[in-house]
Order: structure tokens, then C-alpha cells, then sequence
């Protein structure tokens, strides 16, 4: 079956972002938090992973920055609680680490987060890593997220890739 949304993924990324899958809106477009009110391509920016604003189907371009995407089911939409039992796949997500080997992955959500690590989580980084990939928990930037948005998190690994020459320099 054919991804709704293809991955964005390249060997030795620096970053890789996860979430659980795409939206309706995202898969009608076929493009990564295309659903208006998400934060995701706002926060990329204002965070400093990225020189100015993307829109949602620029996303392949985040490959030229050592940017990926992709989600822990592929091959169904709609919000979480929407999704057929079995549908996150963490197993097919970690395989693509092992394969990739990002420097980072970072899930947009904790929903995400608790699917592939099969236990709570807090915002940050965790404890576990995927070969020498870290793995950090950012909160949702889905509007339906909204009482638990935060940007400090997106700033903080922005900060941490900065630090470790693994991100755009913004103004660069």
C-alpha cells in the first residue's frame, strides 16, 4: 500500500520529526500538517530549525536543512482516536531509524511517543535511544492540542542541534 504522505528521509539526517499519522486535511493534500491551525511549519520557523517559513507542501525541502518527516502509521488518516487498532507501528518506525540512522527523532506528540517507547513519557529526552539516534518528545502542535502547546521544548532542541552543528543557523 502506498504511504499517504511519502516519507522525508535520507541516510544520516540530523533530525527526524514523527508524528502518529496524517490528518485528513494532510492527506487530502498529501503533505505533512497541512490542516490550518496546526503549528508545526510556524514553530519549525520560530524555533530556528528553518531560514523562513515553509508551507505544508515544501516539505520535501527540509531534506536540503538534514530535516526528515514521517509518521508511525502510514497508511491510514484522521485523529488519533480514529485510527484502527494496530495502526501505529513501531516497529516499522524503528526499522527506518536503524536504516536512517538520524542524529535525533522527535515526536510531535506524546500520543506518538507513548505508541513507539510502549510507556508514559515526558516532554524532552528520553532515556531510551535507536542505535545512536536520541529520541525527544515535543508537544503537539495540532490545533486540537491547543491547552498543551508550549514552543520552549521546540526551542530547546533547536538550541541543543544549534549547538552540535546539526541545524540551520537561522540568518545563515
Amino acid at each position: 500500500m502506498r504511504a499517504i504522505v511519502p516519507d522525508v528521509l535520507a541516510p544520516g539526517l540530523r533530525l527526524v520529526f514523527c508524528g502518529t499519522a496524517p490528518s485528513r486535511a494532510s492527506a487530502a493534500a498529501r503533505a505533512y500538517y497541512a490542516k490550518p491551525g496546526n503549528r508545526f511549519w510556524p514553530a519549525l520557523h520560530a524555533a530556528g530549525f528553518t531560514p523562513r517559513r515553509f508551507q505544508p507542501t515544501e516539505y520535501p525541502l527540509l531534506l536540503e536543512l538534514g530535516i526528515g518527516l514521517t509518521d508511525l502509521c502510514k497508511d491510514h488518516s484522521g485523529n488519533d482516536d480514529e485510527l484502527p487498532s494496530g495502526a501505529l507501528d513501531a516497529a516499522r518506525l524503528r526499522q527506518k531509524i536503524e536504516r536512517y540512522r538520524p542524529g535525533a527523532v522527535a515526536f510531535t506528540s506524546k500520543n506518538a511517543a507513548r505508541a513507539f517507547l510502549a510507556r508514559d513519557v515526558a516532554y524532552g529526552w528520553q532515556a531510551e535511544q535507536v542505535g545512536s539516534a536520541r529520541l525527544y518528545v515535543l508537544p503537539s502542535p495540532s490545533g486540537q492540542a491547543t491547552r498543551f502547546w508550549d514552543e520552549r521544548p521546540w526551542r530547546a532542541l533547536a538550541l541543543w542541534l544549534r549547538e552540535t552543528n546539526r541545524v540551520h543557523e537561522p540568518g545563515t
